[in-house]
């Protein structure tokens, strides 16, 4: 199975020409814009444009409901305790927008190049060297976390077919615990990794030569 969500996935949209850098910027005025607002309307607008953005990448129906159904997990819950709490709007305004960033986001990914994004964010940190920032080092980390996304949304689904194997698809601890697990297991073997290639790696400080005792 193969998530949209984290996925490249080449074309000649008018999303794939833009630049990352504009990408970039619009997806962030996009999730600034969606949650500080939360409201109904704002919602309901943020979802339809959304929508129209993953459309115009290239998500068919068939991934938009796999997308649907993997968030059902969190929205449910989710929705369920903001209306308690707040009302019906409050929850609708909370699952609405992290659709709507996560849809959005999926869009992002599946018309930029994870090379073209690291590149991106190494130039545009690039200034911040003299302050100390490592640029090659925040550019990695996004990259992982954007590999990262299909491989944990595919570890789900497999969890979710075992689960539902051994007749267990109702019991959420016959899911969410081998979830844990196989995800911690799947940080670890990355950072094992990247360990053995030397990357991450903090340079130890020079050696001081023993003073000479007189």
């Amino acid at each position: 199975m193969r998530s949209p969500l984290g996925s490249y996935l080449p074309g000649d949209t008018l999303l794939h020409r833009l630049r990352p850098g504009a990408k970039l910027v619009g997806l962030f005025v996009f999730a600034t814009a969606a949650i500080a607002l939360r409201s109904v309307p704002s919602t309901v607008a943020a979802l339809v444009i959304a929508v129209a953005l993953a459309a115009t990448a290239g998500l068919r129906p068939r991934e938009f409901g796999r997308v649907a159904r993997g968030f059902a997990w969190v929205a449910v819950p989710l929705f369920a305790f903001q209306a308690w709490q707040s009302g019906w709007e409050r929850g609708f305004a909370v699952v609405g927008t992290l659709l709507a960033l996560i849809l959005a986001a999926s869009a992002f990914t599946a018309t930029t190049a994870t090379s073209d994004v690291t590149d991106t964010i190494t130039w545009a940190l690039h200034p911040l060297r003299r302050f100390g920032a490592d640029p090659d080092r925040v550019a990695l980390a996004f990259s992982l976390v954007i590999r990262a996304i299909p491989s944990v949304l595919g570890i789900a689904a497999e969890t979710r077919a075992a689960a539902r194997a051994r007749g267990l698809e109702r019991s959420p601890r016959a899911y969410i615990v081998p979830l844990v697990l196989r995800t911690v297991a799947h940080a670890q073997q990355t950072g094992a990794a990247l360990q053995a290639r030397g990357i991450g790696e903090e340079e130890a400080p020079p050696a001081r030569s023993p003073r000479a005792t007189g």
